[in-house]
Protein backbone atom coordinates (compact mmCIF):
# COMPACT_ATOMS: atom_id res chain seq x y z
CA UNK A 1 0.00 0.00 0.00
CA UNK A 2 2.63 2.25 0.86
CA UNK A 3 4.11 1.90 -2.30
CA UNK A 4 1.46 2.92 -4.29
CA UNK A 5 0.68 6.09 -2.49
CA UNK A 6 4.23 7.17 -2.98
CA UNK A 7 4.27 5.94 -6.77
CA UNK A 8 0.76 8.02 -6.68
CA UNK A 9 2.80 11.20 -4.90
CA UNK A 10 5.38 11.22 -7.52
CA UNK A 11 3.22 10.90 -10.41
CA UNK A 12 1.86 14.06 -8.72
CA UNK A 13 5.10 15.71 -9.34
CA UNK A 14 6.41 15.81 -5.98
CA UNK A 15 7.59 13.41 -3.02
CA UNK A 16 6.76 12.96 0.10
CA UNK A 17 9.35 13.24 3.15
CA UNK A 18 7.74 12.06 6.27
CA UNK A 19 10.61 14.32 8.27
CA UNK A 20 9.25 17.45 6.24
CA UNK A 21 7.53 20.33 8.09
CA UNK A 22 3.53 19.51 8.24
CA UNK A 23 1.86 21.28 5.13
CA UNK A 24 -0.05 24.55 5.53
CA UNK A 25 -2.57 27.01 3.73
CA UNK A 26 0.42 27.76 1.46
CA UNK A 27 1.49 24.49 0.49
CA UNK A 28 -2.52 22.79 -0.53
CA UNK A 29 -2.60 26.15 -2.50
CA UNK A 30 0.64 25.68 -4.57
CA UNK A 31 -1.41 22.25 -5.03
CA UNK A 32 -4.67 23.12 -6.59
CA UNK A 33 -2.07 25.78 -9.17
CA UNK A 34 -0.29 22.86 -10.13
CA UNK A 35 -3.77 20.91 -10.09
CA UNK A 36 -5.31 23.80 -12.25
CA UNK A 37 -2.10 23.97 -14.40
CA UNK A 38 -2.53 20.05 -15.27
CA UNK A 39 -6.59 20.03 -15.77
CA UNK A 40 -7.79 20.71 -19.53
CA UNK A 41 -11.72 20.41 -19.36
CA UNK A 42 -13.04 23.93 -18.64
CA UNK A 43 -15.62 23.16 -16.44
CA UNK A 44 -13.00 21.30 -14.03
CA UNK A 45 -10.79 24.53 -14.23
CA UNK A 46 -13.09 26.57 -12.95
CA UNK A 47 -14.10 24.21 -10.01
CA UNK A 48 -10.44 23.88 -9.01
CA UNK A 49 -10.13 27.63 -8.89
CA UNK A 50 -13.12 27.85 -6.85
CA UNK A 51 -11.38 25.45 -4.67
CA UNK A 52 -8.23 27.64 -4.75
CA UNK A 53 -10.90 30.83 -4.06
CA UNK A 54 -12.12 28.56 -1.15
CA UNK A 55 -8.47 27.88 0.19
CA UNK A 56 -7.27 31.37 0.28
CA UNK A 57 -10.76 32.93 1.76
CA UNK A 58 -9.49 30.28 4.80
CA UNK A 59 -8.19 32.24 7.89
CA UNK A 60 -6.84 30.28 10.09
CA UNK A 61 -6.32 31.12 14.05
CA UNK A 62 -3.75 34.00 13.95
CA UNK A 63 -2.32 36.67 12.79
CA UNK A 64 0.02 34.95 11.18
CA UNK A 65 -0.19 31.99 7.92
CA UNK A 66 -2.69 33.72 6.09
CA UNK A 67 -2.31 33.92 2.61
CA UNK A 68 -2.20 37.40 1.12
CA UNK A 69 -3.45 37.97 -1.96
CA UNK A 70 -5.92 40.73 -3.26
CA UNK A 71 -4.84 44.58 -2.78
CA UNK A 72 -7.89 46.34 -1.74
CA UNK A 73 -9.07 49.85 0.26
CA UNK A 74 -8.33 47.94 3.07
CA UNK A 75 -4.96 47.41 2.60
CA UNK A 76 -3.97 50.73 1.17
CA UNK A 77 -5.86 52.31 4.74
CA UNK A 78 -3.35 49.78 6.74
CA UNK A 79 -0.63 50.91 3.96
CA UNK A 80 -1.42 54.53 5.22
CA UNK A 81 -1.49 53.73 9.08
CA UNK A 82 2.04 52.04 8.78
CA UNK A 83 3.76 54.98 6.59
CA UNK A 84 1.97 57.21 9.48
CA UNK A 85 3.44 55.49 12.88
CA UNK A 86 7.01 54.78 11.36
CA UNK A 87 6.91 58.30 9.51
CA UNK A 88 5.72 60.60 12.24
CA UNK A 89 9.06 60.53 14.41
CA UNK A 90 10.33 61.22 11.20
CA UNK A 91 9.23 64.21 10.57
CA UNK A 92 9.76 65.78 13.84
CA UNK A 93 13.18 64.81 14.03
CA UNK A 94 16.20 67.79 13.39
CA UNK A 95 18.93 64.97 11.98
CA UNK A 96 16.10 63.78 8.66
CA UNK A 97 16.86 67.61 7.70
CA UNK A 98 20.19 67.13 8.30
CA UNK A 99 20.99 63.90 6.65
CA UNK A 100 18.86 65.29 3.83
CA UNK A 101 20.97 68.26 3.34
CA UNK A 102 24.58 65.85 3.59
CA UNK A 103 22.92 63.21 0.85
CA UNK A 104 22.32 65.99 -1.38
CA UNK A 105 25.77 66.58 -2.49
CA UNK A 106 25.91 62.94 -2.90
CA UNK A 107 23.44 62.22 -5.70
CA UNK A 108 24.85 58.93 -5.78
CA UNK A 109 23.61 58.13 -1.99
CA UNK A 110 20.67 59.41 -2.85
CA UNK A 111 19.68 56.91 -5.50
CA UNK A 112 20.83 54.00 -3.65
CA UNK A 113 18.54 55.35 -0.61
CA UNK A 114 15.90 54.77 -2.68
CA UNK A 115 16.84 51.91 -4.07
CA UNK A 116 17.39 50.20 -0.44
CA UNK A 117 14.16 51.43 0.28
CA UNK A 118 12.77 49.98 -3.25
CA UNK A 119 14.62 46.36 -2.06
CA UNK A 120 13.42 46.34 1.43
CA UNK A 121 9.84 46.24 0.69
CA UNK A 122 10.43 43.73 -1.59
CA UNK A 123 11.89 42.13 0.80
CA UNK A 124 9.57 42.45 3.62
CA UNK A 125 6.80 41.35 1.06
CA UNK A 126 7.83 38.49 -1.14
CA UNK A 127 10.98 37.69 0.05
CA UNK A 128 10.89 37.07 4.12
CA UNK A 129 8.70 34.59 5.50
CA UNK A 130 6.14 37.00 7.42
CA UNK A 131 3.31 36.35 5.51
CA UNK A 132 2.25 34.05 2.45
CA UNK A 133 2.08 36.81 0.51
CA UNK A 134 0.90 36.00 -3.70
CA UNK A 135 1.23 38.08 -6.63
CA UNK A 136 -2.55 37.98 -8.44
CA UNK A 137 -2.77 41.54 -10.53
CA UNK A 138 0.30 43.21 -11.82
CA UNK A 139 0.42 46.40 -13.48
CA UNK A 140 1.32 46.62 -17.07
CA UNK A 141 1.84 43.28 -16.72
CA UNK A 142 5.62 43.59 -14.86
CA UNK A 143 4.94 45.34 -11.41
CA UNK A 144 2.81 43.87 -8.30
CA UNK A 145 0.19 45.92 -7.43
CA UNK A 146 0.60 45.43 -3.78
CA UNK A 147 4.26 46.23 -4.39
CA UNK A 148 2.93 49.88 -6.02
CA UNK A 149 0.65 50.64 -3.46
CA UNK A 150 2.82 50.06 -0.59
CA UNK A 151 5.84 52.21 -2.60
CA UNK A 152 3.36 54.76 -3.66
CA UNK A 153 1.18 55.18 -0.94
CA UNK A 154 3.90 55.64 1.94
CA UNK A 155 5.76 57.86 -0.80
CA UNK A 156 3.17 59.81 -1.73
CA UNK A 157 2.58 60.29 2.64
CA UNK A 158 6.41 61.47 3.02
CA UNK A 159 6.57 63.96 0.17
CA UNK A 160 3.00 65.47 1.17
CA UNK A 161 3.62 65.39 5.26
CA UNK A 162 6.98 66.67 4.75
CA UNK A 163 5.47 69.26 2.14
CA UNK A 164 2.51 70.23 4.72
CA UNK A 165 4.85 70.25 7.90
CA UNK A 166 7.75 72.71 6.70
CA UNK A 167 10.37 69.89 7.00
CA UNK A 168 11.35 70.68 2.78
CA UNK A 169 12.08 73.87 0.90
CA UNK A 170 11.24 73.17 -2.83
CA UNK A 171 13.32 75.97 -3.76
CA UNK A 172 15.76 73.57 -3.19
CA UNK A 173 14.56 70.85 -4.77
CA UNK A 174 17.63 68.70 -4.56
CA UNK A 175 17.89 69.03 -0.99
CA UNK A 176 14.02 68.16 -0.46
CA UNK A 177 14.50 65.01 -2.27
CA UNK A 178 17.30 64.27 -0.90
CA UNK A 179 15.59 64.81 2.68
CA UNK A 180 12.47 62.61 1.26
CA UNK A 181 14.45 59.88 0.43
CA UNK A 182 15.43 59.71 4.05
CA UNK A 183 12.19 60.15 5.62
CA UNK A 184 10.83 57.70 2.90
CA UNK A 185 12.89 54.36 4.08
CA UNK A 186 10.71 53.96 7.21
CA UNK A 187 7.54 55.22 5.98
CA UNK A 188 8.02 52.51 3.01
CA UNK A 189 8.83 50.29 6.13
CA UNK A 190 5.77 50.54 7.86
CA UNK A 191 3.50 50.91 5.07
CA UNK A 192 4.74 47.01 3.74
CA UNK A 193 4.30 45.90 8.07
CA UNK A 194 1.20 47.51 7.80
CA UNK A 195 -0.05 46.17 5.04
CA UNK A 196 0.76 42.67 5.69
CA UNK A 197 1.15 41.90 9.70
CA UNK A 198 -2.96 41.73 9.83
CA UNK A 199 -3.62 39.40 7.12
CA UNK A 200 -5.78 40.80 4.78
Amino acid sequence: MSESGDDGDERRGRTVDRDDDPPDMGDLYDELESLADAVDDPAERERVAAAMRTAAAVEPVGVFGRIVREFDRGDAAEALLGSALFGIPMLVEGGTGEVGEFLATHPLSVAATYAFTVAAVVGILYVSDIQDVRVTHRLFGIVPRRLAGVLGISLAFAVVSMTAWGRVDWTTPVVAIAAISVAWVPMAIGAALGDILPGT
